[in-house]
């Protein structure tokens, strides 16, 4: 009697290996194509949500390795964060609220698998003027402001505008005078503010919401505008739309 052979074994195909070694690095793998009856023809779309859900939560007082994979992602999409330390503090906060405006999630600040999701398909915003230096744009509807230099964004800060009894006036300006410091106005305290229209500034805050909170101004977070302000200057154009 002859001896048998024992059963060859089935290699994994290299989809499938590709695809273990990305959710074994905890990076995300592109969905692949959906057919006309509106399936998908592969395993790589259920990577994908098996990726961003295997992602920890994050939210402001977490630390370690995951903070800085999400601060470096923010970063390459140039949302503000500040800088990549690892620790999600409030820069880190208001970067991913921005994010969740852009991509038009729950504007919570906690990074969940909607948002883990998000960040490897991301809105890419585009600003609506093209200026050879930098520009503002403050966008009312996402409740955002875009820095942006030759037609592309270059910072996106989180932003709170005018609420609906004193809201932002819209319209095509520039910077006319900034103030180094605190001033105390009829709008309110404002930190560095560059006025664009009258008494009307994009200016730092000490609380900036996730939805239209102030007398008429744009507010940004203090640091942010600390970021921002050896940047733009009087002449700066500013633009203000929904």
């Amino acid at each position: 009697m002859l001896p048998v052979s024992p059963p060859a074994t089935r290699r994994p195909g290299r989809a499938a290996l590709g695809a273990a070694l990305l959710m074994a690095a905890g990076l995300a793998v592109p969905a692949t194509p959906v057919s006309a009856t509106g399936t998908t023809t592969g395993t790589v779309a259920t990577v994908t949500v098996a990726a961003a859900t295997s992602q920890p939560i994050l939210r402001q007082g977490s630390r370690g390795a995951a903070v800085t994979t999400l601060q470096r992602r923010l970063t390459a999409l140039h949302y503000d964060v500040g800088g990549v330390d690892g620790v999600f503090g409030p820069s880190t906060y208001h970067a991913v609220v921005a994010f969740q405006k852009v991509n038009s999630l729950a504007r919570d600040g906690i990074v969940g698998p909607r948002t883990w999701a998000a960040l490897d398909h991301p809105v890419i915003p585009k600003p609506r003027y093209s200026h050879s230096g930098y520009s503002v744009e403050a966008n009312l509807t996402r409740q955002v402001l875009y820095l942006a230099r030759g037609g592309s964004v270059v910072r996106i800060l989180d932003a709170s505008s005018g609420k609906a009894s004193t809201p932002t006036p819209t319209g095509n300006y520039k910077i006319q005078r900034r103030i180094d410091g605190w001033r105390q106005s009829d709008l309110g305290l404002l930190w560095r503010p560059n006025y664009f229209y009258r008494g009307y500034a994009v200016h730092g805050a000490n609380s900036v919401p996730t939805y239209p909170a102030s007398h008429g101004c744009v507010r940004v977070p203090i640091p942010a505008m600390n970021r921002l302000w050896s940047t733009i200057g009087v002449g700066t154009p500013v633009h203000i739309y929904r």
